[in-house]
């Protein structure tokens, strides 16, 4: 999806923060890390070891008062660890045209966005599904409705088997995990 912002809200750097920053310097974008300043050493010393010191900014100030500062977020992962972590899903500010709120550790009977995206338009549609993926994830894409389309086409079409979906500049590979139920989605660039 080329995201160019991405936010993660979250009590220390993980390996999805390894992850997101590696995705970033993929699409030139850039990771944002929301974390308590009591890790920011230790957090800036394991991205600096992984070689993605330059593709990760770091702030510390409380994610309330952080988010109003990023626009259009095309990409954001929320750990619900956190008490306060409604809130903060509420006042991201989602890229309309196509983006995805990731909603992670929801146990018991935590929520996470359920559809509901700050600022929603007609010309958008909210596709939401929680799975139980570790300890419980919510994902909510949002895109325009052609974009969420061709999502699901390719969820319905990979259910029971792993394929290689070819995309205009761009290969999909799909992996189902019959054991765990999980399927892994990779979006590849073509060679040129």
């Amino acid at each position: 999806m080329k995201a160019k912002l991405i936010v993660e809200i979250s009590p220390s750097v993980s390996l999805s923060t390894i992850a997101l920053a590696a995705a970033a310097r993929q699409t030139g974008g850039r990771l944002v890390c929301i974390l308590p300043e009591t890790v920011l050493a230790e957090s800036e010393k394991i991205i600096k070891d992984s070689g993605l010191k330059d593709i990760v900014e770091f702030e510390t100030a409380d994610p309330s008062e952080l988010l109003s500062h990023y626009r259009n977020i095309d990409f954001s992962l929320v750990d619900c660890k956190n008490d306060d972590y409604q809130r903060f899903l509420k006042l991201l500010d989602v890229n309309m045209e196509r983006s995805v709120v990731v909603a992670n550790n929801l146990v018991c009977e935590k929520r996470g966005l359920e559809g509901y995206v700050k600022g929603m338009k007609d010309k958008v549609e909210v596709r939401s599904m929680k799975r139980p993926i570790g300890k419980g994830m919510e994902i909510t894409m949002i895109g325009k409705t052609n974009d969420i389309e061709k999502i699901r086409e390719i969820h319905h079409k990979t259910r029971s088997t792993d394929i290689k979906r070819k995309a205009c500049k761009s290969d999909w590979v799909v992996k189902f995990d019959e054991e765990s139920g999980e399927e892994h989605i990779f979006r590849v660039p073509k060679s040129i």
